[in-house]
């Protein structure tokens, strides 16, 4: 059944918005009529899975999307509320209903009414949200996949909430942490340029107006002074298009996404950073797909690619090559310096002991805090280091200006 997308206006004139389900657009404006309202506009929604079946309708779902973005907390919140229902014994397309009544986005109403519409056809939920890449991942579909198989959705979709937040607390703690040296590193940049731009010029012209011999710093200072004058904005385009250069080539080219990746894993400060992060996501990843009852090779697939690192996803990849031979997943991790000797430990003791899924739950919540703890560590490195860059920079300048102030002096003596 085709999902519409409406504006219409009520019997005081004033404008509503939403969607609802019909055979038809003639049937979509009865509805609309039903509930005392007149339609202005309808148009019809289709996921992106059946873009290739109704073209027209097609660009209007693109529009949607591009248009309004859902957040995903509201995929979080949502998925709560449907483990909630489901676990209440309501049946999957009442249940969809009335999270489509408690969604207060209508962005996000219209994507569940489509999925409500692909299960009322005959699809399963897990085929209806891969319809919708862009908002479910690999993960959620597969955690779906298994609750469905496994009889126990409303479970698997409580735990696919609860990943899903702590996921999204731990980026959030470690994006706050960085926020403050951002800001003090822009508010520093900027007091620099505006000193050497605007500041600088009125008191280096007293000596370049005496036509005398400079000292080199000096020299320097004007000759970077009447750069950024003059050339201000050309300097700005240098350094984006400098930025946007390396950005595409680290990023978008296969050999420099290797370099950046290795960079990552490497590098002095960030490497260990960077590892801990990959482990605890991991840990965390793979035991919301073990409890699940996704099998294990299945979850190394999906794993690698959220791991976003060409180095990792190459280990996990030959990982399950080796465990479809026999091989267990600690020993063939076990030496590889990507991998942290305690995370595979807790692997090799889940192995053993057939709690896998609990012993890499464990090995997330321990990560997670470490992580935590070092970003606060790097960043409360990161403020004096600013800090004396910073006074260099003032140094030098107030360096450049004295030391002809000394040599003038000298002379008069």
């Amino acid at each position: 059944m085709p999902v519409y997308e409406y504006t219409a206006l009520d019997a005081a004139g004033k404008k509503h918005k939403g969607v609802l389900d019909a055979d038809s657009l003639p049937a979509a404006r009865q509805k609309i009529r039903q509930l005392g309202k007149y339609p202005v506009e309808i148009k019809e929604t289709v996921p992106k899975g059946r873009r290739g079946q109704k073209g027209a309708a097609a660009s209007s779902f693109l529009s949607l999307q591009g248009g309004a973005r859902i957040k995903q907390q509201e995929i979080h919140v949502a998925t709560r509320q449907l483990a909630t229902l489901l676990g209440a014994g309501i049946p999957l397309v009442p249940a969809l209903t009335g999270l489509i009544e408690q969604t207060s986005s209508k962005s996000l109403q219209t994507i569940i009414t489509q999925i409500k519409d692909a299960v009322n056809e005959g699809n399963s939920l897990t085929d209806a949200l891969a319809e919708h890449p862009r908002l479910f991942s690999k993960v959620y579909v597969n955690m779906v996949h298994a609750g469905e198989a496994s009889g126990s959705l409303d479970v698997v979709l409580d735990r696919l909430a609860e990943f899903g937040e702590r996921q999204q607390a731990m980026r959030s703690r470690v994006s706050a942490a960085l926020i403050y040296p951002i800001f003090m590193a822009l508010v520093g940049v900027g007091v620099l340029f505006a000193l050497i731009t605007f500041i600088v010029p009125s008191i280096t012209k007293v000596f370049t107006d005496r036509k005398q011999a400079l000292p080199l710093p000096t020299t320097v200072l004007i000759q970077i002074s009447t750069f950024l004058q003059e050339w201000w904005w050309l300097a700005l385009l240098l350094l984006a298009a400098a930025l946007f250069g390396l950005r595409y080539f680290f990023l978008q080219t296969p050999q420099g996404r290797r370099i950046w990746d290795k960079m990552k894993l490497t590098l002095p400060l960030i490497s260990d950073l960077n590892v801990k992060i990959a482990a605890a996501s991991l840990g965390r990843t793979m035991s919301s797909l073990l409890q699940a009852g996704v099998p294990l090779v299945t979850s190394l697939q999906i794993v690698k690619n959220i791991l976003n690192n060409v180095l990792l996803a190459e280990v996990l990849e030959q990982a399950g090559e080796e465990l479809q031979k026999g091989k267990s997943l600690s020993g063939f991790l076990r030496g590889n310096r990507y991998f942290t000797p305690m995370l595979v430990q807790m692997i090799a003791v889940g192995e053993q002991s057939g709690s896998l899924d609990k012993m890499l739950a464990k090995a997330a919540d321990s990560y997670e805090r470490e992580v935590e703890t070092k970003v606060m560590a790097i960043t409360s490195m990161i403020e004096p280091i600013m800090i004396l860059a910073m006074g260099m920079a003032v140094g030098f300048i107030v360096m450049s200006i004295l030391l002809p102030i000394f040599e003038m002096n000298q002379l008069v003596k």
